[in-house]
């Protein structure tokens, strides 16, 4: 099996602020002041190069999407466009500067996400070396569609990349960036509000294949053993189920075909 092995600094990792599981942290976000290598602002919208440098060789950059501690389901429409269009500049930028073999764009959000800072933000890290090829199989962003505007569709996973609840936003070249932006509020909205209970975490991935532009939103909970221990992927058989729960609460609704 061929994989992408990445050095990861457990050094330079043992430092990062850690407000999580506590608001009682110091946040550095929250402290714009502070803040030093910035790159590009929109408003309260911040990118800038990541301190703490935590993957060996990789340059880290971080979107901060705004001041104080909100999310992006209760953010505007306008903002929420802001923020996915200056992330996308950076990306495509990054991409295409010929100084990286690869570039990834992604979110954590909540104590399962893989993050340590509670602030929404996004983060961009570009790879001198990898092997694009290992990064995602488009067969992981098919799925059921749910809806689809301005050469944008949104569907959730009928073979999706761990399990559960896994929403897709497939952009064909051309396609309105606004749409992206207003399907992927939607899709986290969903997952925090509706999918379960209790979830409190999720990601947004990225991934690019020519012009064509995909993003993932993963629901988090403490994964699969099966998937863990021996790459053993779920096809949940509630998926049509969801699909028509996310038509009919966000567009007209209308039932799937199973």
């Amino acid at each position: 099996m061929k994989i992408n092995f990445i050095k990861f600094n457990t050094e330079i990792g043992k430092n990062k602020p850690a407000t999580m599981n506590s608001t009682n942290n110091y946040c550095p976000f929250c402290h714009v002041e502070e803040l030093q290598n910035i790159i590009d602002t929109d408003g309260d919208i911040i990118f800038l190069r990541n301190k703490y440098t935590v993957i060996d060789g990789a340059d880290q950059f971080v979107l901060i999407e705004g001041k104080g501690h909100n999310d992006m389901p209760n953010y505007t429409k306008e903002h929420m466009r802001r923020v996915i269009k200056m992330g996308l500049k950076h990306w495509r930028e990054l991409l295409n500067s010929g100084k990286y073999a690869e570039v990834l764009f992604f979110k954590n959000f909540g104590p399962m996400s893989g993050g340590t800072i509670l602030h929404a933000h996004m983060q961009i890290v570009a790879f001198p070396k990898l092997d694009s090829e290992l990064l995602f199989e488009e067969i992981e962003l098919e799925g059921i569609e749910i809806a689809k505007s301005d050469g944008v569709q949104i569907n959730i996973s009928n073979k999706p990349r761990v399990g559960f609840g896994e929403l897709n936003i497939i952009v064909e070249p051309g396609g309105n960036l606004d749409t992206l932006a207003d399907y992927l509020q939607i899709a986290v909205h969903y997952l925090m509000n509706h999918f379960r209970k209790n979830l409190t975490s999720y990601n947004i991935f990225f991934y690019r294949q020519g012009e064509k532009i995909f993003a993932k939103v993963m629901p988090r909970f403490a994964t699969s053993p099966y998937f863990v221990g021996y790459n053993i992927h779920f096809q949940p058989t509630n998926i049509y189920q969801i699909a028509d729960e996310v038509k009919n609460i966000y567009f007209k609704g209308g039932k799937s075909n199973d």
